[in-house]
């Protein structure tokens, strides 16, 4: 991701200098903090003020809660590089993290606010990023990246879907589906472009031969099965067709990633996590492929998606975000080092505590706290980079 010069000057907090700054640094300490505090309400020890369980609690703040800021960020920094327009920056970007932190007081304590109140502000989020986001790509022409913002109003009708369903069934499942769904089609989309192109470039310079294959046909062939086994899987999780189309789309994503040159990143981490990362979407596809055929438990793919996929390439893009943005070398201190190891570790933890109930609450312990070693991590040692001095923002300010 290359950083498109300011048009304008901007002498505020350099916090709200762009989306990338004070969403992922928010977004990273509520992932954190979240887990920590839905371990011991998982137990019991204490007792959550949300009209929601303490499951789909859970699963909300992770998919509609963290998740968004994180793609909020990534798409309010990448959108101007898409259009060459100013980004989004002061006083909008400000209102925007204020209704994101509304939104997570509501959904917290919505047992008190009452459930709609909570729906209303949690939704508005999405929504002001929905049309934020299609506002700048229409006015800058740039129709292909259009779906993206698509696929934040799916989000955002997976959001009220969730607690709608949640209110008056009781639980979340099919809007869970969904939300998780649109997740993987944002990786598969997203991840597709940014990491055989980031791969490119790097290997080009450092380490000259085989290189990635661009997205072209092949990708989109491959996307557009995946969606469609993913609308299977949200209307019927637990049927063989379910289960084939799971299987295929796995496949044709492992073969995608095959083609990137990944075995050839081993060098420098900040790209490796990439590719680590997104294999992540095809096993969740095969995991729950074998769900559908009654082989294994339906919450191992589920987390390889989200715990493993979404958790990953969320902190790889936020790293090498924030270095590229903040004028940083392109390459993965020991720091970030262990915040990959940490990540990596609590994905293989989820998913195993799934596959294996016998040991699923030391599991789970392992899969929490390396989970929150991760994003906490994140946020310590990226702090002074997001909301730091930055000598190009004075500069560009006129300071």
């Amino acid at each position: 991701m290359t950083t498109v010069p300011s048009r304008q000057s901007y002498d505020g907090p350099v916090l709200f200098s762009n989306g990338f700054r004070p969403f992922f640094l928010l977004g990273s300490i509520y992932a954190g903090l979240a887990i920590l505090v839905w371990l011991p309400a998982f137990y019991g020890e204490i007792t959550l003020t949300s009209a929601f369980a303490p499951r789909d609690w859970h699963v909300h703040e992770m998919l509609y809660g963290y998740l968004p800021a994180v793609i909020t960020g990534f798409l309010f920094t990448a959108i101007p590089n898409w259009t060459g327009r100013l980004p989004i920056r002061g006083t909008p970007l400000l209102a925007l993290v204020a209704v994101w932190l509304a939104g997570r007081f509501a959904v917290t304590f919505s047992a008190e606010t009452g459930w709609l109140a909570a729906m209303l502000v949690d939704a508005g989020f999405l929504l002001l990023v929905a049309l934020a986001a299609a506002r700048e790509i229409i006015a800058g022409r740039n129709w292909r990246n259009l779906a993206v913002a698509m696929l934040v109003l799916l989000l955002l009708a997976g959001n009220v879907a969730f607690h709608i369903e949640a209110h008056f069934a009781g639980a979340a499942d099919i809007s869970l589906r969904i939300g998780i769904a649109v997740v993987v089609l944002l990786i598969s989309l997203i991840g597709g472009r940014i990491v055989p192109s980031f791969t490119r470039n790097w290997l080009v310079r450092e380490n000259p031969g085989r290189l990635p294959v661009p997205f072209g046909r092949f990708d989109t062939i491959v996307v557009g099965i995946g969606a469609l086994a993913l609308v299977w899987w949200v209307v019927r999780p637990d049927s063989p067709f379910t289960g084939a189309a799971l299987a295929l789309a796995g496949l044709l994503h492992l073969v995608r990633l095959g083609r990137w040159a990944g075995d050839r990143t081993l060098r420098e981490r900040l790209l490796l996590i990439l590719h680590v990362g997104y294999l992540f979407v095809p096993l969740g596809f095969l995991l729950n492929a074998a769900a559908a055929f009654a082989l294994l438990p339906a919450g191992a793919g589920i987390h390889a998606w989200m715990v493993g996929a979404a958790g990953i390439m969320t902190l790889a893009v936020m790293s090498r975000a924030t270095l590229g943005h903040s004028g940083q070398q392109l390459t993965a201190s020991w720091a970030t080092q262990a915040i990959y190891a940490a990540i990596i570790v609590a994905a293989l933890a989820r998913i195993c505590a799934v596959i294996e109930p016998a040991h699923s609450e030391v599991l789970l312990h392992v899969a929490a706290f390396a989970w929150a070693i991760a994003f906490i991590g994140f946020a310590v040692a990226y702090a002074p980079l997001l909301a730091g001095h930055d000598p190009r923002l004075q500069h560009k300010a006129g300071a």
